[in-house]
C-alpha cells in the first residue's frame, strides 16, 4: 500500500497528514468515493458510508487513516465485520479487499489521488475542548479559513459545540473586535424572521412603532452567526441568498437597501442536502451557505475526549480539586450522551452541587435511579437538566419514533399508506425512516431513545 503521512514540524505548525482518496464499491453497484480522514459506517442516517440492511448496526464500523494505513475498527456490532471472510475487531485495510458489515458486501479500493488534512498540535480553541484527531482536524480548519471571510456551514447534533465553533471562527479572525451576533430561527416566530434578520422601519406591521435594526446591522463589521438555519422558512430563503449574493439588505416596511459588511456563519442539526432533495430546502442558498462545511462530531464518537473535557466542566465550574475516579470515567465514557457536550457538562455541574466528599459519583451524572435524576432519559418526560431545546428536541423525537413505528406496523410496512394516512408526503417519510433508523419488526423503547 503506497500510503504516505508528512509531518510538518515547524515550531506550533499542524500536523500535515496525506493519504490517498478511496472508494466503496458495493455488490449492489453503489458506490461511494471519500476523502475524510475517518468515516463511521452503519445503518443511522448520520454515518459518512449508510448502508440500508438489516444486518447492520446502527454505528457498525469505523475507518480512519491512522499514518501506517487504513484502520478499520468493528464497534461491537450485533453481526461483525469481517475482511475477505474472516472476522475482525480492528485490521489495517488493502486495497482490493472485500469487507462485510454484516452480510452487506462491500469492495474497499484506494485511489490514485491523494489528500492532506491538518491536524492541529493544540487541544483547546476558544471553549472548544478535545484530544481526539477529529477535534485536532476542526481546530485545524478553524485556524485556516476565519482569517478569510469566507461563508462556513456547522452541522451537527444539538450540543456538539456549532456556537462554540462559529465563536471560534470569529475570534481567529480579523473580525474579533467586531460583533459577534447570535440568530436563532428556531426561536422566533415566522412571522417575525424576516424583521428580526433584515430589520423594519415605523408603521410597518401592527405593533412596529419605530425602526429597528435587524441582525445583519447590528453585526456590521463582525460575524452574524445563524443558527439553525434549516429552520428558516421557504419564502425567506430567497431573501436570505440575494443579502448574501449582494450584500445589501432590506428593512421590512422600506424602499431602501442598507449595505451590510458582515461575515457569516451558519449552523443546522439536520442534514440539508437531503432537504434540498425532498425540495425544503433551496438548492442555490445551501451552496452559497456551504462554501466550507465543518460537521462537529456527536460526543459518542469521541469518547477519548471525554476526559478533558470534564475536567474542563470540572475547572470552570468551581471544581478545582474534584476527583473523578477510574470507574466513574470508564462510564462517563460508554454513556450515549444523547444531548452531546453540552449534557456532559450539565451533569457535571449538577454533580458538582450534589456530591459532597469531593468526587463525583456516577449516579448523579447518569440521572440513575436513587439520584437527582430519575426519568432523566424518559421519553415522557422532559429532560430538566437540558436546556429547553435540546429537551424539545429528545421529546420531539421520541414521538416520531413512536408514531411512525405503530403507524408502518399497522400497515404491514406499507410506505406509501402509512405516508397517506400520517398525511405526509412518501418522500418525507422515507426520509424519517433513515433519519431514525426506523427497521420493520422494531418496537420502540426507553432503550432505543437513549441510545441514540
Amino acid at each position: 500500500m503506497s500510503t504516505t503521512t508528512d509531518t510538518v514540524l515547524a515550531p506550533g505548525a499542524p500536523e500535515a497528514i496525506r493519504f490517498q482518496r478511496y472508494r466503496f464499491h458495493g455488490t449492489s453497484g453503489l458506490e461511494h468515493v471519500f476523502e475524510r480522514r475517518l468515516i463511521y459506517v452503519g445503518a443511522e442516517s448520520d454515518n459518512d458510508l449508510v448502508i440500508d440492511d438489516p444486518t447492520v448496526s446502527r454505528v457498525h464500523a469505523r475507518l480512519e487513516f491512522e499514518g501506517r494505513g487504513f484502520l478499520l475498527r468493528d464497534l461491537s456490532s450485533k453481526n461483525g465485520t469481517r475482511i475477505n471472510g474472516v472476522p475482525i475487531q480492528e485490521a489495517y485495510l488493502e486495497s482490493g479487499v472485500t469487507v462485510s458489515f454484516g452480510t452487506s458486501e462491500w469492495r474497499f479500493v484506494l485511489e490514485s489521488e491523494s489528500v492532506e488534512v491538518a491536524l492541529a498540535r493544540r487541544r483547546q480553541l476558544g471553549d472548544l475542548v478535545g484530544e481526539s484527531s477529529q477535534m485536532r482536524e476542526i481546530f485545524a480548519m478553524i485556524e485556516r479559513v476565519a482569517p478569510r471571510d469566507l461563508t462556513v456551514l456547522v452541522e451537527g447534533e444539538s450540543g456538539t459545540g456549532k456556537e462554540l465553533a462559529a465563536r471560534a471562527i470569529h475570534q481567529c479572525s480579523a473580525r474579533a473586535s467586531a460583533p459577534f451576533v447570535v440568530f436563532d430561527c428556531s426561536a422566533v416566530s415566522p412571522n417575525l424572521v424576516e424583521s428580526e434578520l433584515f430589520g423594519h422601519v415605523a408603521g410597518a406591521f401592527t405593533g412596529a412603532v419605530g425602526d429597528r435594526a435587524g441582525v445583519f446591522e447590528q453585526a456590521t463589521g463582525g460575524t452574524l452567526f445563524v443558527d439553525e438555519v434549516g429552520e428558516l422558512p421557504r419564502e425567506l430563503q430567497p431573501k436570505l441568498l440575494r443579502v448574501l449574493e449582494t450584500g445589501e439588505v432590506k428593512p421590512v416596511g422600506s424602499g431602501d437597501v442598507r449595505k451590510t459588511d458582515v461575515r457569516l456563519v451558519a449552523a443546522t442539526n439536520r442534514r440539508l442536502d437531503e432537504d434540498v432533495k425532498t425540495g425544503d430546502f433551496r438548492e442555490d442558498l445551501f451552496f452559497r451557505l456551504a462554501v466550507l462545511r465543518i460537521r462537529m462530531p456527536p460526543l459518542r464518537q469521541r469518547p477519548e475526549d471525554i476526559p478533558a473535557l470534564v475536567q474542563h466542566f470540572l475547572d470552570s465550574g468551581g471544581g478545582e480539586g474534584v476527583h473523578v475516579g477510574f470507574e466513574t470515567m470508564r462510564q462517563l465514557q460508554s454513556h450515549p450522551w444523547p444531548g452531546n457536550a453540552r449534557e456532559l457538562r450539565n451533569y457535571v455541574e449538577r454533580a458538582l452541587l450534589l456530591s459532597g466528599d469531593g468526587g463525583l459519583e456516577t449516579r448523579f451524572l447518569l440521572g440513575e435511579p436513587g439520584g437527582s435524576g430519575e426519568g432523566a432519559g424518559s421519553p415522557e418526560l422532559a429532560r430538566l437538566d437540558l436546556p429547553y431545546k435540546e429537551s424539545k428536541a429528545l421529546l420531539l423525537e421520541s414521538f416520531e419514533r413512536r408514531y411512525w413505528t405503530q403507524l408502518l406496523a399497522d400497515v404491514g410496512w406499507n410506505i406509501s399508506e402509512a405516508a397517506r394516512r400520517g398525511e405526509i408526503h412518501r418522500k418525507s417519510l422515507e426520509y424519517l425512516i433513515k433519519k431514525l433508523s426506523l427497521r420493520e419488526g422494531e418496537q420502540p423503547s426507553v432503550a432505543d431513545v437513549e441510545k441514540k
